[in-house]
């Protein structure tokens, strides 16, 4: 173990921007979610009409878990947000463990520091450490956030130390997919794969065999039935969870060769596939996998939120507040929710679009650029067909979303005839996620490690959209948000003059991009 304690300090020296904005979002989807629902609901009898609508929706119980006490500020935050905040504290330890094991091997150094006084284990068990203290930031501060609200202190514990064990069950899951892989891209794909089977799991055994959700690490989470007759035992199933993964993660590692996988990397053919000759082609064959499955991500979304309905009315509540913020520009409460439901369906669609816009940095970082620019691509060539497959994959998983909206509405209503018109008037959204893909692709041009920082811009989004009101944000700070510029459709009748300006800034940030990508330095 010599040396972890250097590491670790560097690690977090390393992780220290990327681990606040990790923090700030988790406490924010829970303390907003308090704030919000108590705002919600201006009666107890409205509050207990919404509960029971949500109760009697299997579509809502599969995306967001049992419903328990739902006619209770916990029982709402616990049900609207715990599912979604052990994805989070998921993802979040994927990546910090990614980037400072498997990544650093792949990329060579980790050999340079094992050159130095360095245990075998330490860098291993520095990321440990620091995706363990990353997690328990997480929890305590959703914890104390919630006690802040106020609400039941042992209930918003129970909620942070669920939070906190789930993170780490999911580290030790990336620790065991680094040791059996020997890429990068392929331990995030199987920590992935990982989390998203335990959401599925939960979804599944919620609305149908409960024996299910015992199979998932967030169903464990969700069973410890915070703000609704609390337990702890649940709790200790994380936490065994959690040491045998990283138990099993310490007994693999000891038995392969540093830099390589348990299982090894297979050659690829001698020539590639005649599909793969251009970069166009290319492109798509690097993005493919993740068009599919944003696609159908956002499909799942759109079908939750469609299969409310007509019934959106009894979700939201007669207050003032709920009625202000979903009927702003006019119109009845059900358009304000679809509305509403588009905004929210674009704004992950931007999380694609920014992951889209980053994916030549990582192929530059990789080194695979250069390889190709060698050849008689060109730099614009290269760049271009990038462009296009976050262009038209924005629009497919844009429109996905559209499609579950309007697909489930349907089965409710009965009225086929609204698919369509859910699909353009998510579409209606699409200039708007592309200013997000053109701001990232602008910093990428700039300078790659500025890349990243397009998130920023998202966050800002999500943030105008769920505070401005409650935070009396200025006109100019919410006009800075691309989303405010659109017409909200179907409450506003659509704007051809705000669409299209909205686009030829998505225009101007990308052209920037390709401006100074073409005046730099490749790598």
């Amino acid at each position: 173990m010599t040396g972890t304690g250097v590491l670790v300090r560097a690690f977090l020296r390393r992780e220290r921007w990327p681990l606040l904005w990790w923090a700030l979002g988790g406490t924010l989807l829970y303390w907003s979610q308090a704030i919000s629902v108590k705002e919600l609901y201006s009666t107890q009898a409205e509050f207990d009409r919404a509960a029971t609508m949500m109760e009697s929706n299997p579509a809502l119980i599969a995306m967001a878990g049992p419903a328990r006490a739902l006619n209770t500020v916990g029982g709402q935050v616990t049900w609207q947000s715990a599912a979604f905040g052990a994805i989070v504290v998921g993802l979040m330890s994927m990546f910090i463990v990614g980037r400072h094991t498997r990544a650093e091997e792949e990329s060579g150094r980790d050999e340079l520091l094992r050159a130095g006084v360095v245990g075998r284990r330490a860098p291993m068990t520095a990321a440990l450490l620091v995706a363990a203290i990353a997690n328990t930031l997480v929890g305590g501060l959703v914890a104390v956030s919630l006690i802040s609200v106020p609400l039941a202190v042992a209930d918003s514990v129970a909620l942070g130390v669920g939070l906190t064990l789930c993170g780490l069950v999911f580290t030790g899951v990336a620790l065991v997919a680094a040791q059996l892989t020997a890429g990068t891209r392929t331990m995030y794909g199987l920590t992935g794969l990982v989390i998203a089977a335990s959401y599925a799991l939960r979804a599944v055994g919620d609305v149908g065999n409960e024996a299910l959700s015992w199979l998932s690490p967030i169903g464990w989470y969700q069973q410890m039935y915070a703000f609704s007759g609390l337990r702890w035992w649940p709790a200790l199933l994380l936490a065994s969870a959690a040491f045998v993964t990283v138990l099993v993660a310490y007994a693999v590692f000891e038995r392969r060769d540093i830099g390589a996988g348990v299982f090894a990397s297979r050659p690829g053919p001698a020539r590639a596939h005649p599909a793969l000759r251009s970069s166009w082609s290319l492109a798509w064959r690097l993005q493919r996998g993740a068009v599919i499955g944003w696609s159908l991500g956002l499909l799942a979304a759109g079908l939750a939120y469609g299969s409310i309905g007509n019934d959106a009315g009894d979700l939201m509540g007669d207050s003032d507040a709920a009625r202000e913020v979903m009927v702003a520009a006019g119109g009845d409460l059900v358009d304000g929710f679809f509305a509403m439901a588009m905004t929210i369906l674009a704004l992950l669609a931007s999380g694609f679009a920014i992951s889209s816009a980053l994916r030549p940095r990582g192929e530059e970082d990789a080194g695979h650029a250069e390889v190709v620019l060698a050849t008689a691509t060109s730099r614009t060539r290269w760049l271009l067909s990038q462009v296009c497959v976050t262009v038209v994959g924005s629009a497919v998983v844009v429109g996905a979303g559209g499609l579950g909206l309007g697909g489930a509405y349907a089965l409710v209503t009965g009225d086929a005839s609204e698919i369509g018109t859910f699909i353009w008037q998510s579409l209606t959204w699409l200039p708007a996620v592309l200013v997000l893909a053109g701001l990232t692709r602008l910093l990428y041009g700039l300078a790659p490690r500025l890349a990243t920082l397009g998130w920023l811009g998202l966050a800002y989004a999500v943030v105008v959209l769920v505070f401005a009101e409650i935070l009396r944000f200025p006109e100019r700070l919410r006009s800075l948000s691309p989303f405010e510029r659109l017409a909200s459709v179907p409450v506003e009748s659509f704007d051809v003059g705000a669409f299209a300006a909205v686009l030829g800034a998505a225009t101007l940030l990308s052209a920037g991009g390709w401006f100074a990508f073409t005046r730099r330095d490749v790598g």
